[in-house]
């Protein structure tokens, strides 16, 4: 019984090695806590500034030019500060992490990650860039939404497994989000903060927890 015991811990260390040689194990669940509540932050100055842009316009009773101009660009430079702070996070954490697991933060898995990440991220963004050259704001939260899910989805192939299903739900509330046009931001509050905040703490339960615990 004993001899068996330790081939079977043996067998589940192989798998293990071979699991970290093809996949970055390292992602921190704490980052996608922290990005998540960068994004419900953001996305309630959003709410602010919309309101106040709307309640100026009832005052004077038509749009003015300038006014939606400073909404737009008050709205794109809260949207890459919200990405930058996300960022930030997500790279702080997951370096704790990979310290404590002892591994390397820049290897060949992560890179791979990084690559399979930021293809569809690219295109997604320069898709919304057309979507905002062209004033039409009720696809954008939506292609948000889709392009950062397939991203997830292409990369979840050199990580956590989980990753593909935050994936999908971000593709399946996007395509959800494309029949509410005057919902965006609430569906982009959802898809960027509550879904990052409740996959962030699972992902810590499962792997971090008795770590953290220590």
């Amino acid at each position: 019984m004993a001899e068996q015991n330790q081939h079977l811990e043996a067998l589940q260390d192989i798998r293990q090695m071979m699991q970290r040689s093809s996949r970055f194990l390292s992602l921190s669940g704490l980052s996608g806590i922290a990005a998540g509540l960068w994004a419900l932050a953001g996305a309630f100055v959003a709410h602010h500034l919309i309101a106040e842009y709307y309640g100026d316009y009832n005052e004077a009773g038509n749009f003015s030019g300038f006014a939606f101009q400073q909404l737009k660009l008050h709205l794109f430079l809260l949207a890459g500060g919200v990405l930058a702070l996300a960022l930030l996070s997500a790279f702080y954490f997951t370096w704790r992490k990979t310290k404590e697991d002892k591994v390397p933060l820049w290897n060949h898995t992560s890179r791979l990650l990084t690559i399979n990440m930021i293809i569809p991220l690219v295109a997604g963004g320069v898709f919304v860039l057309a979507l905002l050259q062209h004033s039409d704001w009720r696809f954008i939260a939506p292609a948000c939404l889709v392009f950062y899910g397939l991203a997830l989805v292409n990369a979840s192939k050199y990580t956590l497994s989980d990753v593909r299903y935050l994936g999908i739900s971000e593709i399946i509330l996007g395509l959800v989000a494309t029949q509410y046009g005057n919902g965006g931001l609430y569906f982009w509050a959802i898809g960027f903060g509550l879904l990052h905040i409740i996959y962030g703490f699972i992902m810590w339960w499962k792997n971090e927890r008795k770590t953290s615990g220590r």
